[in-house]
């Protein structure tokens, strides 16, 4: 059952490469039950224990100096309930599993990220999301949950059983047990037309409340030096399907975003000065199209190009003024940013720590090409965004703390003192979660 960690001596690492830990030892249990029979030898041995997804969190969330779980034997479908349109899914499927195997059976998930790299198990417990106008976040469309709790219990809760552990728990940062598996609705599966096209930057934050009303969807990247941005807009469609060519859809999403990208970034990294001028192509190079897909193969795209990632949720009523106070962050600072800002939107929530609990949300994501030196940007990205009340995204770099979380969610208090409650011995702790929740 025990397994040796990737990388050298025992190392596990993030896929963003700026995280990196070196656990006692690594186990891949094949069954729930030989999960909680694992925490509870962690807690003969006194080691603390932690699950890790596939490394795309940005933040330490998921090290460990005490037992890694690694999920990759529990995968695949429970069982599909076509009456109440729910879908059981293992902890360790990748979200591309599930998307695969939902279309298969005519299914979708209402709503998705940009990426399906993920564990399920993962991208729910950081908070995940896409875009959306009236659907929200992958953990906002979970409906049932099982989790091993740190005596080695198994658990499992929904809005009727144990509804103050599923209040908390769908967005749980691993706190407060080990998810084994989750219940999602699901929908007959749909189509979707996706309209991408330029736009002046000072036009999308005029008319930013009017794209956000007209669109299910609405998404869009600012280039940094430039007063260009590249709009998405995705809405359901009675059809015909007409997904992208295969030619048009590699030369556009494989060749111009990720190979071209790549190189650009490589340039930029060698010589900043560049910077500016690539990004001034690149923001020309994506010209408009239009395409309709199932949901998955609209929503999410390829990303190979590594980078680091900060994104905080701000109230969607101030995400112009906040992007204005980035632009001219950026314009006056001599700074060199050669990856686009993303915007997106979500709907208020009712998870606990849901980055858009209790609030209508805007996202403004910042990133840097891997193997850049990104704490100047990211630290005066940061210094706007928490002056809106910006609340970061629990798997991207940040450096609030509990104290800073405490003013920020008003139910921070319900999230502790349910941990208190089902891990009092700190069994799922690290330094990430002593950091964000407190000691």
């Amino acid at each position: 059952m025990s397994s040796t960690a990737n990388g050298k001596n025992g190392t596990w690492r993030n896929w963003g490469g700026n995280v990196s830990a070196r656990p006692a030892r690594q186990v891949t249990p094949a069954s729930v039950d030989e999960l909680a029979a694992a925490v509870r030898q962690a807690a003969e041995d006194g080691l603390r224990v932690k699950a890790v997804g596939t490394g795309h969190s940005f933040t330490s969330i998921a090290a460990t100096d005490g037992v890694l779980i690694r999920p990759q034997l529990l995968t695949g479908i429970r069982g599909i309930d076509r009456d109440a349109m729910t879908v059981t899914v293992e902890a360790g499927t990748p979200l591309k599993r599930l998307n695969m195997a939902l279309a298969r059976e005519g299914l979708s998930l209402t709503n998705m990220g940009d990426i399906m790299e993920q564990t399920v198990s993962g991208a729910t417990s950081t908070g995940t999301h896409g875009t959306g106008r009236d659907s929200a976040s992958i953990a906002a469309q979970i409906r049932g949950l099982e989790l091993v709790t740190a005596d080695g219990s198994v658990l499992t809760c929904s809005e009727k059983e144990n509804p103050e552990v599923f209040a908390a728990a769908r967005i749980g940062l691993g706190a407060l047990g080990i998810v084994t598996a989750i219940t999602f609705a699901v929908e007959p599966v749909f189509l979707l037309t996706a309209r991408e096209e330029p736009m002046p930057f000072d036009r999308v934050l005029a008319d930013f409340e009017e794209l956000w009303a007209e669109n299910e969807h609405f998404e869009f990247y600012w280039f940094p030096h430039t007063g260009s941005t590249n709009t998405k807009r995705n809405n359901r469609s009675a059809g015909p399907e007409k997904p992208v060519p295969q030619l048009q859809g590699w030369f556009e999403d494989e060749f111009l975003s990720n190979g071209v990208f790549q190189v650009a970034n490589w340039v930029g990294r060698a010589v900043p000065a560049t910077i500016p001028a690539i990004a001034q192509i690149s923001s020309k190079a994506l010209s408009a199209r239009s395409y309709t897909d199932i949901p998955y193969k609209v929503f999410t795209s390829p990303r190979r190009v590594r980078f680091v990632e900060m994104e905080y949720a701000v109230p969607r009523a101030a995400v112009a003024d906040a992007l204005r106070e980035l632009k001219a962050m950026v314009d006056r600072s001599g700074l060199r940013v050669s990856f686009p800002v993303e915007v997106r939107t979500a709907p208020a929530d009712d998870i606990t720590l849901s980055t858009a609990s209790g609030r209508d949300t805007a996202y403004i994501a910042v990133h840097m090409f891997q193997g850049t030196p990104y704490q100047r940007y990211f630290t005066a990205a940061e210094r706007i965004l928490t002056a809106h009340e910006g609340r970061p995204h629990w798997g991207k770099v940040h450096t609030r703390d509990a104290e800073y979380f405490s003013r920020v969610y008003p139910r921070f208090g319900e999230f502790t003192e349910l941990r208190d409650r089902l891990d009092p011995d700190r069994r799922f702790q690290n330094d990430y979660l002593r950091r964000v929740l407190g000691a």
